[in-house]
């Protein structure tokens, strides 16, 4: 007899692989990491990887690796069952992906799987079916050789695990960011990847510095630096982004250890250390950096998706990992340095000879010179507005908080507005000084006018010569998602798996100014999994057609934005949240003046 006392049972088989699959299969890209790397370690030379729905209805890899024998195919699907290790030393240096025997039985727990396989050395494969994690089939079947296993379905018995699920947008994003970090460890083995019966990357055998083109487009190469360094700690290789074509944005950030991706922040801070003081702020360099590491010095089971990885001698790593860094840059001429071989392209500096006595500087300076007289006048308009630039430089640099300017000071009289550094206008409003800066003003100029116009129709403009851009299939594929939104602002986008063609624009958006527009409106998508596409979109045009700082603008010109700026409702922030302007009243000036 039980006691009623006695709480504690054994989970049926089931319930457990369900459990373990909650550690296991997060999203389908989970899915997707597990049997791309099962292919791998059998072998493989060519991977193929179908989805559809994002892989809610199926997933589906397809290899020629050495395939798997009757008793193999089935034991696969059992918990603990692996052929990686044998002995817990074992653990301690694994060189394959999966070991932990936990991956395919936790798959089947929460889908429907059908496997199929055979072995080079036999005429005829075997299917095996399995739903929920029960064995429905198992048959002969006519295979090639190799494996493939198609997941239908996921979590179809776990209606909860489910509706948890992100939006397609957001699931294929990371299927594909799974794949392509096998792909980029794994160069020289051919990769395809299929969506809905579309080709998304087709990733031929090939060098390291190929396979990177492959995946992010040709627009890159140019911008790599190798880094490579051997040590008897580390060896490391790859690849470093240049300053300049650092993004806000993480995402062309890779390291791998023994040909497996992980994620470290120790490490990604010895590479931002490297870069110090080459970077804009919140600013990050792309880089592929791949670090052979004797396996029985790391551990790499302390999470269920290995993408975590603990260093016996960590502080080493780090210290050798920057220097090569920053040893790389140097090398390649990114960072200022002294170079003490001679360069062609300086001019000649000759040498003092001996007995040659140093002659001292001649200057010649007018005595009789006013820069209050000129030919014209007693008074040069040039002079005086050099003069008003100064004591306007002197207040920018000993200014006191501003005040916001208010909808009912906006009389705007005759003005007279003075262009400072080819970057501020210079004008006085409701009795204060206000020194504007341009590219701001412009660009909440441009935003009202565009919002205005986008609550009507926007008129588009036809190109007689389309703009192509060079893409990659991550972002063809984002853009995708926004085609019939662009189409209704006036983008007329034509898509290709490579490329993008726009063969309209928005009425007054210069073509000139397109290829900018798109670059940041693709970053501010990977900046974020939803965006109010219109206020995006609005906001992009505005900073990219803006005039620039340091771009001269004729009298009219700045005389026109300036009562623009002051006409609208609330000129006193762009719509990235920036200060259009500072102002001074008189007294604040004559304090200053003290």
């Amino acid at each position: 007899m039980i006691s009623t006392t006695d709480i504690i049972q054994l989970l049926p088989d089931h319930v457990a692989n369900q459990i373990a699959a909650g550690e296991v299969v997060q999203r389908p890209a989970s899915v997707v990491k597990e049997l791309i790397e099962n292919s791998i370690d059998a072998g493989a030379t060519d991977i193929d990887l179908i989805v559809k729905d994002a892989g809610r209805t199926l997933i589906r890899v397809v290899d020629n690796g050495s395939g798997m024998s009757v008793t193999d195919l089935r034991m696969a699907f059992e918990r603990h069952a692996t052929s990686k290790i044998r002995t817990t030393e074992d653990i301690f240096n694994i060189t394959t992906k999966g070991f932990r025997g936990e991956a395919l039985p936790s798959i089947a727990a929460v889908a429907q799987i059908e496997a199929v396989t055979r072995m080079e050395d036999e005429d005829l494969g075997t299917k095996l079916i399995i739903e929920g994690g029960t064995v429905r089939d198992q048959l002969p079947a006519a295979s090639a050789v190799g494996t493939s296993i198609s997941v239908k379905n996921l979590f179809y018995n776990v209606p909860a695990r489910r509706n948890f699920l992100k939006s397609n947008q957001v699931e294929i994003k990371h299927i594909q960011d799974e794949f392509l970090r096998v792909a980029l460890a794994h160069e020289h083995i051919n990769f395809r990847l299929f969506h809905n019966d579309s080709e998304v990357y087709v990733l031929k055998d090939s060098n390291l510095k190929q396979r990177i083109v492959q995946i992010f487009g040709r627009k890159i190469e140019s911008n790599l630096v190798p880094i490579t360094e051997e040590t008897e700690v580390v060896k490391i290789s790859g690849y470093i982004g240049k300053p300049e074509t650092a993004k806000k944005q993480r995402g062309e950030q890779y390291f791998f250890v023994n040909h497996r991706f992980i994620r470290s922040n120790y490490l990604h801070k010895a590479v931002m250390d490297a870069f110090e003081n080459l970077l804009q702020p919140q600013y990050v360099p792309s880089y592929f950096l791949y670090l052979e590491i004797d396996p029985s010095k790391i551990d790499i089971n302390i999470h269920p998706t290995k993408t975590e990885i603990k260093f016996e001698d960590e502080y080493s790593i780090y210290a050798i990992l920057r220097a090569a860094v920053k040893h790389s840059l140097g090398q390649f001429s990114v960072t200022p340095s002294l170079d003490f071989d001679q360069n062609p392209d300086w001019a000649f500096i000759p040498s003092k000879q001996k007995n040659e006595s140093v002659k001292a500087p001649q200057f010649n300076v007018d005595r009789n010179y006013n820069p209050f007289r000129t030919d014209s006048g007693p008074a040069d308009i040039k002079h005086l507005n050099e003069s008003y630039q100064a004591a306007a430089e002197f207040i920018i640099e000993n200014q006191s908080p501003e005040m916001l300017l208010s909808k009912e000071e906006f009389e705007f009289g005759e003005q007279t507005v003075i262009q400072w550094m080819n970057s501020y206008l210079i004008t006085k409003h409701a009795g204060r000084l206000l020194i504007i800066d341009q590219n701001r003003a412009h660009q909440l100029v441009i935003y009202k006018e565009l919002k205005n116009s986008a609550d009507k129709n926007i008129l588009s403009q036809r190109l007689l010569f389309p703009i192509e851009i060079e893409s990659n299939p991550d972002e063809i594929m984002s853009l995708k998602n926004f085609e019939s939104e662009l189409f209704d602002f006036g983008f007329d986008v034509e898509f290709n798996n490579r490329s993008f063609r726009i063969n309209a624009l928005p009425v007054n958006t210069k073509p000139d100014d397109v290829p900018a527009i798109f670059s940041d409106f693709l970053e501010e998508m990977q900046l974020h999994d939803k965006i109010d596409f219109q206020t995006e979109i609005l906001k992009i045009i505005s900073k990219n057609t803006a005039v620039k700082k340091g771009e001269p603008m004729l009298p009219k010109q700045a005389e026109h934005l300036a009562q623009q700026l002051l006409k609208l409702d609330e000129p006193n922030f762009t719509p990235y949240g920036k200060k259009v302007f500072v102002q001074f009243d008189e007294s604040e000036i004559s304090k200053k003046l003290n």
